[in-house]
């Protein structure tokens, strides 16, 4: 009989064997010409405008980022729902505490813009030097 490590390790064998099958099945039956149509850039049945690279503004991905790490986060509460009768103020006194780690973790992105697509620049104050010639 084989082990748990062995069981592995034929599962592994035989994953791997499936992606090679479907890469290489790819590769034979797939065309290899390529074609206009094959190398434009498909925007949901319509033609492109423009040009395809647009460059996206880095807050699209910043934003996105916090959504996933609050979202993944978020998702931690399920487990503690279910057992937290079971565990008692304990469990309540640890998602207290992750809660308010969350929340300071909010808090501070909102303070310092990150939750705003467009990053409005600060406005610096310039000192017009003509109103104090005038007045000496």
């Amino acid at each position: 009989m084989l082990s748990d490590f062995g069981q592995v390790l034929i599962f592994m064998i035989i994953s791997i064997g499936f992606v090679a099958i479907a890469v290489i099945s790819g590769k034979i039956i797939g065309p290899r010409f390529a074609s206009k149509g094959k190398d434009s850039t498909y925007e949901c049945g319509e033609d492109t405008v423009g040009d395809t690279w647009v460059r996206f503004n880095f807050r699209y991905y910043v934003v996105a980022l916090i959504f996933i790490i609050f979202d993944v986060e978020i998702v931690f509460l399920f487990p503690w729902a279910v057992v937290f009768k079971q565990m008692g103020l304990l469990a309540f006194i640890e998602m207290a505490i992750f809660l308010f780690i969350l929340i300071v973790g909010f808090i501070y992105a909102y303070a310092k813009g990150d939750l705003y697509w467009d990053k409005p620049q600060p406005i610096v104050p310039k000192l017009d030097r003509q109103i104090f010639k005038s007045e000496i």
